[in-house]
């Protein structure tokens, strides 16, 4: 039973993550109902992100729609941050986690709905030396946050890229899957070192995730920006409402 709930799980979760974000949203519960405290559950479903973002980098790869010299100037900055967040997301108790995560989407769910990339995606063009380098500082703190809880990090990652950058969702979703494999390696590897992992439910979770991802980097490219605006606003509504709930009541 455990499996196949996993294992499902981890196809939406994949999938969802790979055109919009908010799949460890789903991950990171169902794990915890299945008895593992917050640290671990953090920590195992990183095993679902690097193998999920994997898959994506080959759909995306396959598809051709790849930026590698790009991805890797806002890889390095991003792992370095991880490092850090990692590091704080191995003691962190259980009640400030989830008041942490439940604050930071619903300022998730503001950023989508008043839109401002429409507005400031002119400001600066990514081929600029001092957008590069305001990206790359951004990117440092967004490593921060993924790699502390992971969970939305892909709306950071497409708002930042939109507002600096205003490149298409597309490419930005390729640059985001990149992003993320390379900070989760080391982010994944500290909550290793700390025995912040099941690497029983873990596998299972990360092959759901790989399908996932797979047919979301096809979906992404096939369907073309407007489908994922859609699905980006209904994943922000959803996770937002969710979390306002459980905060509510105390769950």
């Amino acid at each position: 039973m455990h499996t196949v709930l996993l294992f499902g799980t981890g196809i939406c979760a994949g999938f969802l993550n790979t055109v919009a974000f908010g799949g460890s949203l789903l991950a990171l519960p169902v794990l915890i109902f299945l008895g593992l405290p917050t640290a671990i559950a953090n920590g195992t479903n990183r095993i679902a992100i690097f193998c999920q973002n994997f898959s994506a980098i080959m759909g995306f790869r396959r598809k051709g729609v790849f930026d590698f010299n790009y991805s890797i100037l806002l890889a390095v900055p991003a792992v370095i941050g991880a490092v850090i967040g990692a590091i704080i997301a191995v003691d962190i108790k259980d009640a400030v986690f989830n008041l942490i995560l439940a604050v930071v989407m619903i300022v998730m769910l503001v950023l989508t709905l008043i839109n401002p990339t429409e507005r400031l995606k002119d400001k600066l063009e990514s081929g600029q030396t001092r957008s590069k380098i305001i990206t790359m500082i951004v990117f440092f703190f967004i490593g921060i946050y993924g790699g502390f809880i992971q969970a939305g990090v892909g709306l950071l990652i497409i708002t930042a890229l939109r507002l600096l950058t205003g490149m298409d969702l597309i490419r930005t979703n390729a640059i985001k899957v990149f992003v993320i494999f390379f900070y989760t390696v080391v982010a994944l590897g500290i909550f290793i070192v700390n025995g912040k992992v099941n690497w029983y439910l873990g596998p299972t979770l990360a092959v759901g995730n790989a399908c996932g991802a797979w047919l979301g980097s096809h979906w992404a490219v096939a369907k073309g920006e407007k489908w994922i605006k859609v699905m980006l606003v209904v994943a922000v509504l959803a996770f937002a409402v969710r979390l306002v709930w459980q905060s509510l009541s105390g769950s």
